[in-house]
């Protein structure tokens, strides 16, 4: 594709870096039969293709307008047009680079820029987070039924080993997870701790930096990134194998630290160094001896739903079943697992119709088995699906610690 960025971006790191995903892409196409949104709306402008223009024109000087960012904000980033790409574009980057600089340029209305300061406030503090779930917890029964569906149930979480092993890995607790799913971390610790494998989680490491960033806050996002790095250097430099992420969303972010820090004089080799230690808990665990953790009997079939920053940012589909699998465990049939299930982060909150639609799609094609549960790999996804699901959802490490 040719361009011609308007100095103003141009001249910046994050506009070159634009330009170059721009000039990636040859108009093919393919990308709106994966696309979610373009599946629903058959609008070119909602598909990845047509956003590429939006974006293209704006860089370039064009006129933007709330219709613009309309089409933009309709897409959930899941990135599955990155897997379908057959010239790579990096989309996601795209993306997050232009939303950034839109924000800068077209200043949105009141009510959107409260809500959105509110998700960058709240979700990334875990104390905050969790006082407030807590409190809507307490009030469930009398929420009205939308609000309600959206508050998990209390959950308590299994006792961690008290065995400690010479290999000793990293866990990120994030933000939302410690109160939303307490038990998801000390599963993986319990599971690890049969591996000989010790869980280790750095108390000053918070949110990933993914709220921030994804809702174009970059520079309050790189910060919780570098206080990550900060956290977990001591325990890198005292050997941990590995970051083990249990939830894909956050995984997904950390493997970007290294590019999103480059430029930075203090951070960039550590931030290196993170993203390339940074693995999802199945890919870890499919290197690993499962025979301690194969199941004498598994009572009927588990659906999974592999979550779009497991698969498309990651590049990890295919692999939770595969451990799964090995361990013993019965998988149920499903259907367009390429295709989101409209958690996307704040995407729900932001974009709630979109979001029902996508879930009652996802719902339909994780049940078409008759599962006796769902299971996942990331934390929004889990929320997202079980607040309309007849079935059990769980995080998959749940199964492996009996």
């Amino acid at each position: 594709m040719q361009t011609n960025l308007v100095q103003q971006f141009a001249n910046t790191s994050e506009g070159q870096e634009a330009e170059e995903i721009l000039r990636a892409c040859v108009h093919c196409g393919f990308c709106t039969a994966t696309c979610p949104t373009y599946q629903e709306l058959n609008d070119e402008r909602d598909g990845p293709r047509g956003r590429i223009y939006l974006m293209k024109m704006f860089l370039e000087g064009g006129e933007v307008t709330e219709k613009t960012r309309e089409h933009l904000d309709r897409c959930l980033t899941c990135r599955s047009c990155e897997t379908t790409c057959p010239s790579g574009v990096q989309y996601g980057r795209l993306v997050d680079i232009s939303r950034g600089l839109l924000e800068e340029e077209l200043p949105r209305k009141p009510k959107e820029k409260w809500l959105r300061w509110a998700l960058t406030r709240v979700l990334p503090h875990r104390r905050l987070f969790g006082l407030l779930l807590r409190a809507g917890q307490a009030f469930r029964p009398m929420l009205p039924e939308k609000l309600r569906t959206k508050v998990p149930p209390r959950r308590q979480a299994s006792p961690w080993p008290a065995s400690s092993h010479n290999r000793i890995v990293l866990g990120l607790a994030g933000c939302v997870q410690p109160s939303a799913a307490p038990n998801t971390n000390a599963a993986t610790a319990r599971v690890l701790d049969k591996l000989g494998i010790t869980l280790v989680e750095a108390p000053q490491a918070g949110c990933c930096g993914a709220v921030n960033y994804h809702l174009s806050e970059h520079e309050r996002g790189l910060e919780q990134m570098r206080r990550n790095i900060d956290a977990w250097w001591p325990a890198i430099e005292a050997g941990a194998e590995a970051i083990v992420m249990t939830a894909s969303g956050c995984g997904a972010m950390v493997q970007d630290y290294g590019h999103l820090l480059r430029d930075d004089p203090v951070y960039a080799n550590k931030a290196r160094k993170v993203s390339e230690l940074c693995t999802d808990l199945g890919a870890f665990m499919l290197k690993e001896d499962l025979e301690p953790l194969k199941a004498s009997a598994q009572a009927g079939k588990v659906a999974f739903h592999c979550p779009c920053t497991l698969q498309h940012a990651m590049k990890q589909n295919g692999v939770v079943e595969q451990v799964l699998t090995r361990a013993g465990i019965d998988l149920a049939a499903t259907k367009d697992k390429h295709l989101c299930c409209g958690s996307a982060g704040t995407y729900s909150i932001t974009q709630p119709e979109m979001s029902q639609k996508l879930l009652s799609n996802k719902l339909e094609a994780l049940t078409i088995d008759d599962p006796v549960r769902i299971v996942t790999a990331n934390i929004g996804c889990q929320l997202h699906l079980e607040s309309r699901s007849d079935v059990p959802v769980q995080h998959w490490i749940e199964l492996l610690d009996r």
